[in-house]
């Protein structure tokens, strides 16, 4: 089963962390979402999380959504949603293991967030795509690479593809970027 996750396009935040706020996404460049069509291809499955964002990004790419699932919402920084990336306060050194458990007051840590998405992943049985955040991107990486999952970059319109074989999951690409034609 190939899994094929698309971080939605860029979000309109006005500088701040947007996490569970349903903002809109800039689906202005149309030559890119043109790129992303082309690379995505064909496919049967689409999954979508609810945020604005995300199916906005689904319906200017042409797609249209077998379902919506709020699993797949991004991580909930609680205390933090909403602050200016300047404000957001800094945690000092933290090991991977830390920074995965630390939760933002009222909201979920990375641990959190895993557990909330990886079982609908796994229940998946047939090749999907998914349009979500880098939180859900993320986390489907988690499946293969822990908590080092974290360290990976997830740009907006990037495509990230996982295949299962079995019980078993690999990665193909992550962050996949849509290059000038």
């Amino acid at each position: 089963m190939r899994l094929s996750i698309l971080r939605h396009a860029p979000a309109v935040t006005q500088g701040r962390l947007a996490g569970r706020r349903d903002v809109p996404a800039d689906c202005s460049d149309r030559d890119a979402l043109a790129r992303v069509r082309s690379r995505i291809g064909v496919t049967d499955h689409v999954i979508c999380s609810p945020a604005l964002r995300c199916r906005q990004t689904a319906d200017a790419l042409g797609l249209t959504p077998d379902a919506t699932d709020p699993v797949l919402w991004e991580q909930d920084f609680g205390a933090w949603e909403g602050l200016p990336y300047a404000e957001l306060p800094d945690l000092g050194p933290l090991t991977t293991d830390q920074l995965a458990d630390h939760r933002p007051e009222g909201g979920e840590s990375f641990v959190d967030l895993c557990a909330r998405i990886t079982p609908a992943l796994r229940a998946l049985t047939r090749d999907t795509l998914i349009v979500a955040h880098a939180g859900t991107v993320r986390a489907a990486l988690s499946m293969v690479a822990g908590n080092g999952a974290l360290s990976f970059a997830v740009a907006p319109l990037s495509l990230t593809i996982l295949h299962r074989h079995g019980n078993q999951w690999s990665v193909e690409a992550t962050n996949l970027p849509i290059f000038e034609s």
